[in-house]
């Protein structure tokens, strides 16, 4: 069995895909498989992995008869996995040629880390955009190292293609095949609830901004917005439940925080209003209870104008 398995997940990215693959053979590591998932590409995508799953036998390919989203498709690549170690790749992205090797290094002190690492952007023609990937979404002074649970409740943060973790330890989580934007992001809380990140400030992968990309493509419109919130609440609610018993009172309060955020953005402003007011009585002294006094005054009077529209 290989050391390694890799999973690549492919959705009508022909442009991209033969550099994906070549960046992943390319390792100065070889003892892994390729795991290759296609999810019913309309373009030419099948072609070009079936044209290299028959030049070199690491690398195994799974074709989805209909589109079953991301999540399935994550989900199905890992299943096939045999590895000790799990990472992924989008078939977007490209790795360092020692992007692996660096990684595994890290392991070898302690297997039970979850290993991720710094990204450079590029365009879609692979020139890079002098920025790095947590400069790109706004995360420069986010923790990244240790226990950081409490940071992704906030919101996601990990470049997934540079992940790298022991494969038994994943367990029963799975990436949520009922979410659609933010299954990734539910996947790695699940693994910050049970083990420490590390983070590799290096950046060992190019992440590619292009138009159909989630960070830094085109701006979601109201639709994928709304669809959002939608799914940060159930994520949110989740962990609420799961993992209450590991919560300190300000981080419930944080939680609260940003379910009350959703809520509003929802147009729901009585759950919003409610959300809000827990998070300020589990912990009533936190600076940003004072930050939002303008949104909180939102929240009461378009909950008590709803009140009385109801009431007439």
């Amino acid at each position: 069995m290989p050391l390694v398995s890799v999973v690549m997940l492919s959705y009508n990215n022909e442009k991209f895909t033969a550099e994906a693959i070549e960046s992943v053979l390319g390792q100065d590591f070889d003892d892994f498989e390729l795991i290759i998932v296609d999810d019913a590409s309309t373009d030419s995508s099948r072609q070009i992995i079936q044209k290299y799953a028959a030049e070199d036998p690491r690398i195994r390919v799974i074709l989805h008869k209909a589109n079953c989203g991301i999540a399935k498709t994550a989900n199905d690549g890992n299943d096939r996995a045999t590895g000790d170690f799990l990472g992924c790749i989008a078939s977007d992205d490209i790795w360092m040629k020692d992007k692996l090797s660096k990684q595994l290094a890290v392991l070898e002190s302690n297997e039970d880390l979850i290993i991720w690492t710094e990204g450079e952007v590029i365009d879609e023609r692979g020139t890079p955009m002098g920025k790095s990937f947590s400069e790109l979404i706004g995360s420069v002074s986010e923790k990244k190292s240790g226990d950081v649970f409490r940071e992704l409740l906030e919101r996601t943060h990990v470049f997934g293609s540079t992940m790298l973790y022991k494969r038994v330890n994943q367990g029963d989580i799975r990436y949520d095949e009922r979410l659609k934007y933010a299954n990734d992001w539910k996947f790695e809380l699940d693994l910050a609830a049970k083990y420490e990140f590390h983070y590799i400030a290096e950046p060992l992968a190019h992440y590619r901004i292009h138009a159909d990309n989630t960070w830094g493509g085109k701006p979601p419109n109201l639709e994928k917005r709304l669809a959002y919130h939608q799914e940060r609440i159930f994520v949110l609610k989740c962990a609420l439940r799961q993992y209450r018993h590991r919560m300190s009172a300000e981080t419930k309060a944080t939680l609260l925080e940003r379910l009350g955020f959703s809520y509003y953005e929802l147009g729901q402003n009585r759950k919003a209003l409610t959300d809000y007011l827990l998070a300020i009585t589990h912990s009533p002294f936190r600076k940003s209870n004072l930050q939002y006094p303008r949104r909180f005054l939102q929240f009461m009077r378009n909950a008590l104008s709803l009140e009385l529209k109801e009431r007439k």
